[in-house]
């Protein structure tokens, strides 16, 4: 658990970090390396799951309803917003109690450990996302890279079969962790977004 806080703690750093370095204004048509997706929208998926739904897992409740529909990116300071929510569903899973049991998702229990896995995959993974197609580089560190990539590995079967992920992109020999972890999950480190 010791580690595991740690890493989500670290992602939840850069992802604020991110965040602050988007342009105030999101236009629409902006591509994303999520196929079917605007900045917009893509940007108010990774702020609703890897902030409001972080803490409401750690603290066993559904997401709100008004917040699954709310426009997260038309408050002009919620780059700010975002870090505080951060910064509170981080805290959330600070006691060592929370890691404990399971966690009902709707389908059955799973294993808290697995949901702050899952949780920390969805902001790392739309994190780099939102940092691609907004000219940033989203950046963590080997060890945090090396969980993520277990994550991934554990559960791209099953994401791909709910279209989760596209198909594992080929990377070229001594790729990092990181770059794994994207390629498995079906984003190509080093590809191009398309206008």
């Amino acid at each position: 658990m010791k580690n595991a806080y740690a890493h989500m703690a670290e992602c939840a750093t850069e992802s604020a970090r991110i965040a602050r370095g988007i342009d105030a204004t999101l236009p629409d048509s902006a591509p994303t390396p999520c196929q079917g997706w605007d900045l917009r929208e893509l940007v108010n998926h990774w702020v609703l799951y890897s902030a409001h739904g972080l803490e409401c897992r750690a603290l066993r409740v559904p997401i709100p309803d008004e917040l699954t529909t709310r426009d997260f990116t038309a408050d002009p300071d919620w780059p700010e917003r975002y870090a505080t929510q951060l910064d509170q569903a981080v805290a959330a899973w600070s006691d060592p109690a929370v890691w404990e049991g399971g966690i009902d998702t709707g389908h059955g229990s799973t294993p808290a450990s697995e949901i702050a896995a899952m949780l920390l995959m969805e902001t790392v993974l739309h994190g780099w996302d939102v940092a691609r197609a907004t000219g940033q580089e989203f950046r963590i560190s080997g060890p945090a890279a090396s969980h993520l990539l277990r994550t991934v590995e554990g559960t791209a079967a099953l994401y791909r079969q709910y279209e989760g992920f596209a198909g594992e992109v080929t990377l070229r020999e001594g790729a990092s962790d990181f770059e794994r972890a994207l390629a498995l999950s079906g984003r190509d480190p080093h590809g191009t977004l398309a206008a």
